[in-house]
């Protein structure tokens, strides 16, 4: 298993049972839905199969979010560079004419002149005339605009909702189909990811926070702190802010996730040749090692295993591309001593990957309620697989997002005046197969807990020892 989670979008072309468990042998850790194609019905159908297929792989349901969309269209509209086309927020058009967009207000935000970007900023557009709810519009570059399709305007800060009432309609379908994540567009602040955290109503669906657009990066630091996880959709970011600063913007995004151990996806475009041809660009085996380097968690497949004509082939080269990027990670990890004074936690997450790095540690065991433990030790990327344990299984499939974990699942109370669950957890472990006679193992977990206590129990163990002193048997 890689330490880098590998998200595979599911579409027409991996939806049926056969190819989730094909994904998943080549190495998919997490099934996204797009919310933004596809009907409620083929949503609820397709989570059902992962479900009951691959009951520990979380799911990530994209819910729109401020993200603007053209809508679905009965004609698609080819125009040649400098052609005409008209833009509406009139929802009553199908294409032929005008294309409707999904921003009740967006004629009364635009000027003459402003540049509206499409699919990723691969279609350009300059405003011409607006006139009523028809925004007039000059292409740049001759194409196709394609039914729900993304529509950018940078640098003009539209004006919208905090939260949609089809954002309402997703949470709420969310959670009822248990989704294990939304993942919402156009995250500009704490308080955004509040208000979704509120339609939730607990700590499930956890929160994947997308950073695209300048509003993103200049609050960067309290969505990072209020956030469950990041994405960064680097399709919307190049046509928000500058093309030429993407790679930049994705290394500041991961510096800063990286300081509060919150789980990263790299996301949009690293396999994109694949989605017809069976061999990806050297420039793609780039862009996916500089991704591990640099601390992603999870890098990202979209149309690659949505629609492409070699979606298993895409999950195995990145799998292999990875792989190859991790133990370059290993090699150079030896420690550098770490700067004074550490607060305990972060103690605790040092002293685990020094002794990781030490002792010829096999696995690390972290029982958790929340899943902090697994998150931080996560964060330092210790070679050694991470064996997170709850007794709440939702919570359980997040901890498949963090880079090397496996989440565990144990029925048993937590106890708050001894340690005798840790012990329980770890003979469960053992006899599922978890854990083996020969394995070392870091045992990391909150003993006694008050409040603020994060982190203050940390043991090792010859398996085989415990078995002997403790009498396990099978």
């Amino acid at each position: 298993m890689n330490q880098t989670r590998i998200v595979c979008t599911i579409g027409p072309a991996t939806e049926d049972r056969e190819s989730l468990l094909r994904l998943h042998a080549a190495g998919m850790s997490v099934a996204r839905l797009n919310g933004s194609h596809n009907d409620l019905d083929w949503h609820a159908a397709t989570i059902a199969r992962i479900q009951e297929l691959l009951p520990n792989v979380p799911i990530l349901l994209d819910i729109p979010g401020r993200k603007i969309r053209t809508g679905q269209l009965e004609h698609e509209p080819e125009f040649a560079n400098g052609g005409v086309i008209i833009l509406t927020t009139d929802q009553t058009h199908d294409g032929s004419e005008k294309v409707p967009v999904g921003h009740p207000t967006l004629h009364e935000q635009l000027h003459v002149g402003a540049t509206i970007l499409a699919d990723d900023g691969t279609l350009r557009f300059t405003v011409q005339k607006i006139d009523g709810p028809d925004i007039h519009c000059r292409a740049e570059v001759a194409g196709v605009l394609k039914s729900r399709k993304g529509i950018n305007v940078p640098k003009v800060k539209l004006v919208s909702e905090m939260v949609t009432d089809r954002d309402r309609v997703m949470v709420q379908f969310a959670k009822d189909n248990g989704v294990d994540f939304v993942g919402v567009s156009f995250v500009e602040s704490a308080e955004q990811i509040e208000a979704i955290r509120a339609l939730a109503g607990g700590a499930s669906p956890r929160i994947v926070s997308k950073v695209e657009n300048q509003g993103g990066l200049d609050n960067l630091q309290e969505i990072v702190n209020a956030t469950d996880a990041l994405m960064i959709d680097r399709g919307d970011l190049s046509a928000e802010t500058n093309y030429e600063m993407t790679a930049l913007f994705q290394k500041e995004i991961l510096i800063a996730a990286r300081e509060t151990g919150v789980p990263v996806i790299v996301a949009t475009e690293m396999l994109h040749t694949m989605v017809e041809n069976p061999f990806p660009t050297k420039a793609e085996i780039s862009d996916i090692t500089n991704s591990v380097i640099d601390g992603g968690s999870a890098t990202m497949l979209s149309g690659e295993t949505a629609v492409g004509a070699n979606p298993i082939k895409a999950v195995e080269v990145m799998h292999q591309v990875s792989a190859a990027a991790e133990a370059h990670v290993q090699a150079g990890l030896d420690a550098i001593d770490p700067p004074t004074p550490l607060k305990a936690t972060q103690a605790m997450e040092r002293a685990v990957a020094l002794l990781c790095r030490s002792l010829p540690i096999t696995k690390i065991v972290a029982v958790t309620l929340s899943g902090y433990a697994a998150r931080m030790i996560s964060s330092h990327r210790p070679s050694q697989p991470i064996l997170a344990v709850s007794n709440d299984p939702s919570a359980v499939r997040s901890f498949n997002l963090y880079a090397g974990v496996e989440g565990v699942h144990i029925d048993i109370e937590f106890s708050k005046t001894s340690a005798d669950h840790i012990v329980a957890c770890l003979e469960e472990l053992w006899r599922r197969g978890k854990l083996e006679d020969n394995d070392m193992i870091v045992v990391v977990s909150v003993s006694y807990p008050k409040s603020g206590n994060r982190m203050n129990f940390l043991q090792t163990h010859t398996v085989a020892d415990l078995v002997d002193t403790l009498s396990w048997t099978k």
